[in-house]
């Protein structure tokens, strides 16, 4: 039985990015790369290592380079010009982007307390700037059609044997007789498939839908023990990477949020409502001032 995780990783690529570089980010589709149509203009490589339970397995990432230049162009702020060729102020950006996805999808996961993908981690093992009629060409090669900021950008990911069954909805991967998929809630939004065997402890889209439309409390309860990361945003400003690396200890950063501003709650990055910071017995507490009902809540963070 394996968890599927395509919804995770295409909602953590999207929201990663569009967190990163300030621009409306979708992942439009998922399809199989034909590796023999790419020409020999450049591409990034980073490699990145997923450990979970007894698993170990190795995904490379390959972003070509009109989607790189225009990462690190959105990155800085959409300032200056837009590079023609990939470089190694490109590449290190893009290193960075892709090191953040993986890290949100493991964060995204583990708080699911899926059984068989506990406990997941990632690691970028390198990057390299290498041509991208170099990829290699095999049957386990998509192609993660982006719109950025309604510009179609693409990414292709290449994954080892061992992972197909957790990434079914894109890979396609099915063994009905060794395996059992298991779909946690999935954002309205999301492209993907949802698995047609389903067990009871992790329902389908739909069946959430059902659950709501039901407005019971009783049904409900199948969803509260979901984990779900809270946090608080004080303020954000865009900067300039090279702004950015001269920072030393003892800076002072302005922030575009005026100190009498509610700050935003967010839920799994989502903003569900708005309010003012506290102490409660020493430690920072929220005192909320402004929030939606259950039903919108449920609604922003995508349930």
């Amino acid at each position: 039985m394996a968890s599927d995780l395509s919804s995770f990783l295409k909602d953590e690529l999207a929201n990663t990015l569009e967190q990163l570089l300030s621009k409306s980010t979708t992942v439009d589709s998922v399809s199989p790369l034909d590796v023999n149509s790419l020409d020999d203009s450049q591409c990034i490589e980073v490699s990145v290592k997923f450990e979970f339970s007894s698993i170990s397995s190795t995904w490379k990432f390959y972003i070509p380079s009109l989607t790189a230049t225009k990462f690190e162009y959105f990155m800085l702020g959409g300032m200056g010009d837009l590079k023609e060729h990939i470089d190694d102020e490109i590449a290190d950006a893009v290193n960075e982007i892709i090191s953040n996805v993986c890290g949100s999808l493991c964060t995204s996961v583990n708080a699911q307390g899926f059984p068989d993908v506990s406990s997941i981690k990632s690691e970028v093992l390198d990057f390299s700037i290498k041509s991208c009629s170099d990829i290699e060409d095999n049957d386990r090669t998509y192609n993660l059609d982006l719109a950025l900021d309604g510009e179609k950008l693409p990414i292709y990911l290449s994954l080892d044997e061992i992972i197909l069954p957790y990434l079914s909805s894109i890979t396609g991967y099915d063994d009905s007789s060794n395996h059992e998929v298991v779909t946690a809630p999935q954002n309205a939004s999301s492209s993907s498939s949802v698995a047609s065997t389903q067990p009871a402890m992790s329902p389908s889209v739909s069946a959430i839908s059902s659950l709501l439309s039901e407005d019971s409390a009783e049904n409900l309860q199948i969803l509260f023990n979901i984990k779900l990361k809270l946090s608080v945003r004080l303020g954000t400003k865009n900067f300039l990477l090279k702004d950015i690396l001269r920072w030393d200890i003892g800076e002072i950063i302005e922030l575009e949020q005026m100190v009498n501003e509610p700050l935003d709650i967010l839920v799994n990055g989502v903003k569900i409502g708005e309010g003012e910071a506290v102490i409660v017995e020493g430690k920072f507490g929220l005192k909320i001032k402004n929030i939606g009902d259950g039903s919108t809540k449920l609604s922003q963070i995508g349930i």
